[in-house]
């Protein structure tokens, strides 16, 4: 190259194919792959003052954070897209956007906390967001989000009639939105948990099998595995022979994804399920489970870590 050429500077890529790329890999691809281009149409929304397209970016990348199981970044992400909320469970006036990410954010550090076994936590966020978004026409997908969370926190803290009763309202919410991949997913996993609680390991089944095979049809691998999850759980429950194949399939597809939450539960069965028949096997399973859980343990403030080593199942995982 001849001295004083200018070297053509790479080309900005459009914030709204920023956005795009990050939300595919979020719901579509490996979490891992959403987080630069959604770190980068943050930074560039706020370079031109585009406030919105900012906290949709960072929703999202809450979201993918939550995913990977790195909850510790994912609330320190959500948190501030929160703030808004409180102003408007107090009557004053929050733009609609606002409403809407704050909700969908709170939705998510409830996940986040259910994960970690926080369940009356995950309740006061999950509360938070139904509140703001309810006061506001239009935010149907902040209300199923916050409303699904509801019913799996009641799940979680054995309320199964309060589980049902929101589960009946979502199910009339999701009825009205036909184009509702995701929805349908969740709702179906939440299906299957409460039916899991209730000892129905046919009903179960069934709607982890209809989770699955919406999220095959949305090419949503994330939920696939998630549904394989709860699937092979049904299974197990039911004493069917086919459930190692398919919590295998969960734990094997979770590790391609990189989402340690759907890592350490398969293969911490896997490890139960072959102890006797397969200990290397077993052994196996539970040293990626043990991995898992103490990858999540180090991304989290020291609190929560604390609360998530102590719980029965992890503790027990740990020292085994």
């Amino acid at each position: 190259m001849e001295q004083g050429t200018a070297v053509p500077a790479a080309a900005a890529v459009p914030l709204a194919t920023l956005l795009a790329r990050g939300e595919r890999a979020t719901f579509h691809g490996p979490p891992g792959n959403a987080i630069p281009p959604l770190e980068r149409a943050i930074e560039v929304a706020r370079s031109e003052a585009r406030e919105a397209e900012a906290t949709a970016a960072s929703w999202l990348l809450g979201v993918a954070y939550t995913a990977l199981g790195r909850f510790g970044t994912a609330f320190a992400v959500l948190d501030p897209i929160t703030a808004p909320l409180y102003a408007a469970v107090s009557g004053e006036e929050t733009a609609p956007e606002q409403c809407l990410f704050g909700s969908l954010a709170a939705a998510s550090i409830a996940s986040g906390y259910r994960q970690l076994g926080q369940h009356a936590t995950a309740r006061e966020f999950d509360a938070l967001g139904l509140t703001a978004a309810g006061a506001l026409p239009g935010l149907d997908e902040a209300i199923f989000d916050c409303r699904l969370g509801l019913a799996c926190d009641a799940i979680g803290l054995g309320e199964l009639e309060t589980a049902r009763r929101e589960l009946a309202v979502v199910t009339d919410l999701v009825e009205a939105h036909p184009d509702w991949w995701r929805q349908r997913v969740r709702l179906d996993w939440a299906r299957a948990e409460l039916a899991l609680c209730e000892e129905d390991a046919g009903a179960a089944a069934e709607a982890a099998s209809e989770a699955v095979d919406r999220a095959e049809q949305a090419r949503a691998p994330r939920h696939v595995a998630k549904g394989l999850l709860f699937l092979g759980v049904a299974q197990a429950q039911a004493g069917a022979a086919e459930a190692e194949a398919t919590l295998r399939r969960a734990a094997m597809l979770a590790e391609q994804l990189g989402t340690l939450p759907l890592v350490w539960l398969p293969r911490a069965l896997l490890g139960a399920m072959t102890a006797e028949t397969d200990p290397a096997a077993a052994a196996s399973h539970l040293q990626a489970a043990r991995s898992a859980v103490l990858a999540i343990a180090a991304d989290l403030p020291e609190k929560l870590r604390e609360s998530w080593l102590a719980r029965p199942e992890v503790d027990a995982l740990l020292t085994a």
